[in-house]
């Protein structure tokens, strides 16, 4: 099986089926990335950033993953989403404005347990920079390295946003939480609770 680097070598060359397969590798991932954080043109968002990576291939480099380049894309595009459908004249913020800061309610998202939608609500109302970051890395796994290249920052300072993200969660959870039980139980299995809230978008 060919590995990424293959296939984005293959794809920079001119071999449309190695693209189509990153393209098909990441489909799900980028979905996601969409799905909780607009209210609709989910599709429409998803299309317009593998078109973007389609446009743009002679960019990648062997320095970075395709997948960090197609959320760094994505974020991108996700930004100009906001400011394309918000009132003229209103300046979003990635790094202090929250989802739900925008207005934006994610829908068909049924989160099975307590601590799923604890976790959920904490999310949507955290900077988006630092929902991104915890999602990313969470979710998709990426790398502080990989993670540094999305948020466009040196990879020090991807750590220190990270913990950063970490200590902004935990704080809002505190704040949602019903009970100490609650909170304690979320924190306690914080990979366990991403993982099912994951499964649902």
């Amino acid at each position: 099986m060919a590995t990424e680097g293959s296939q984005l070598e293959a794809w920079r060359g001119g071999d449309l089926s190695a693209g189509n397969s990153l393209f098909e590798t990441h489909y799900r991932a980028v979905y996601r990335f969409f799905r909780g954080r607009v209210s609709g043109e989910v599709d429409d968002l998803v299309q317009s950033t593998f078109a973007r990576c389609a446009a743009s291939k002679e960019k990648l480099t062997e320095d970075g993953t395709f997948r960090s380049y197609v959320f760094a894309v994505a974020r991108n595009v996700l930004r100009e989403h906001y400011r394309a459908t918000r009132r003229e004249g209103l300046v979003v913020e990635l790094g202090s404005m929250s989802v739900a800061d925008l207005g934006v309610t994610p829908t068909g998202i049924l989160a099975k347990r307590d601590e799923e939608r604890l976790l959920l609500e904490a999310l949507r109302t955290i900077p988006l920079d630092h929902q991104i970051a915890i999602e990313l890395s969470y979710w998709e796994g990426l790398t502080a390295k990989e993670l540094a290249r999305v948020l466009d920052v040196p990879v020090g300072t991807a750590k220190t946003r990270l913990r950063t993200a970490r200590k902004a969660l935990e704080a809002r959870l505190a704040q949602l939480a019903a009970s100490p039980e609650m909170l304690e139980s979320t924190l306690g299995d914080l990979q366990r609770w991403s993982s099912g809230l994951r499964d649902q978008f």
